[in-house]
């Protein structure tokens, strides 16, 4: 809005109205009359019209009809009725600015317009035609002015709704756009990457069946790799089902939490996947764990698998991690620390990349501080989840989680 309008918003009526009062009674106590002082006609008809503009100020309308009569009286009693004619002019102003529909402006242009024109009734022509060119400026200014405004906020008014158009159909094209996008990942999902999966999942059961005489801990392996890709199937049908709809699992606890109880196993499970893939994993779980809530639970065991899986891809497969669980106050103390014994070296995060960012925003959203730094030749990340009110499902970030108590698989 330009400064034109934000000068004659309709909030500051009242302040306007003051201002105008003020201006008037300067006008009678300090501006040279044709008289030595004000008379007290005079002073009565100016008091009338200050308090009638005050009152109504939120009734432009009762406004000018009141200021109107005062100056019909002014007219006929005074010689200097400057006072009432610029209270008339300026709630003609007031009209044309806020009325609703153009006939009020101009039966209201019309009534002051009959009233000034009191003041030239039985005068010469000379001094009729004078009064017209007053009358354009008492009347024709104030309505200019006011129109002027009315087509000053009009036009803001229809930027903004332009504006606000805009940005729904930006809106709405981004939501189309990501709806593509999402669909477009969920066929390539299904189409190949499934694909792939389903057919090293059943390559590894045919190899399970058919070689019988193998070593024992490749049958181990081959049982590992099998249930492995197993879970990964069903994360991947999940996935595509979210990418697909994200509306119809939204709020299904399934997808964003875990069962208190299963908790210690699935973090076992993670454990013994980092030990498989040569990480010497000790840890320390506090058996308060099991009575998590199941939003903390599910943050735990998601931290817990990115950390130890970035200990094996960054640390080396020689690495030695501890893992501290524990639960204090209600607060959950959670800690990995590598020793870097991989041979990389001091610096360079077990949870770096991107690991460590979706680390850092599924703590935050818990209301807790992730903290990751170098610690001697190793590195530490750690957190306090504290003992706040559980957050809702669709509150979580970026992933959508295993379902109730199933491992879920190893981040990338």
């Amino acid at each position: 809005m330009s400064w034109l309008g934000r000068l004659f918003d309709m909030r500051d009526t009242l302040v306007r109205m003051v201002l105008l009062d003020l201006s008037g009674l300067g006008y009678l106590l300090f501006v040279p009359h044709s008289t030595s002082t004000p008379t007290p006609t005079q002073w009565i008809l100016a008091v009338l019209a200050f308090t009638v503009a005050l009152a109504a100020h939120r009734r432009p309308v009762v406004n000018l009809v009141a200021q109107a009569a005062l100056l019909a009286v002014a007219i006929s009693l005074l010689d200097d009725f400057t006072i009432n004619q610029v209270g008339a002019s300026w709630a003609l102003l007031e009209v044309t600015m806020r009325a609703r529909r153009p006939r009020t402006i101009w039966l209201a242009t019309a009534l002051l317009v009959a009233v000034d024109l009191t003041d030239s009734i039985g005068d010469p022509v000379g001094q009729v035609a004078s009064g017209v060119v007053g009358l354009a400026l008492e009347v024709g200014v104030p309505v200019l002015l006011g129109l002027v405004i009315r087509a000053n906020r009009e036009l803001s008014r229809q930027a903004v709704e332009r504006a606000r158009a805009e940005q729904r159909q930006h809106e709405s094209e981004s939501r189309a756009a990501r709806a593509d996008e999402r669909s477009a990942i969920a066929r390539e999902l299904h189409d190949v990457v499934a694909h792939h999966v389903a057919s090293m999942v059943l390559r590894v059961g045919v190899a399970r069946h058919v070689l019988t005489d193998l070593d024992p801990r490749v049958s181990e392996v081959f049982d590992d790799v099998h249930g492995t890709g197993t879970a990964a199937l069903a994360e991947l049908r999940r996935l595509v089902a979210v990418l697909r709809n994200p509306d119809g699992v939204r709020g299904d606890a399934a997808l964003t939490a875990i069962e208190p109880a299963a908790l210690p196993a699935a973090i076992g499970a993670s454990i013994d996947r980092a030990r498989q893939a040569g990480v010497t994993v000790e840890a320390d779980l506090d058996p308060a764990i099991g009575s998590l809530d199941a939003v903390r639970g599910m943050a735990v065991l998601r931290l817990t698998q990115e950390a130890l899986t970035n200990v094996a891809k960054h640390a080396g497969t020689g690495a030695l991690a501890r893992l501290v669980v524990a639960v204090r106050d209600g607060s959950v103390h959670w800690e990995v620390t590598d020793d870097g014994r991989g041979g990389v070296p001091a610096g360079v995060p077990a949870g770096g990349g991107h690991g460590l960012t979706g680390m850092r925003e599924r703590v935050e959203v818990l209301g807790g501080r992730l903290e990751a730094g170098p610690t001697g030749t190793g590195w530490r990340v750690r957190t306090e989840l504290p003992a706040a009110a559980e957050p809702s499902a669709r509150s979580l970030p970026r992933e959508r989680e295993a379902p109730t108590g199933s491992p879920a698989p190893e981040p990338a």
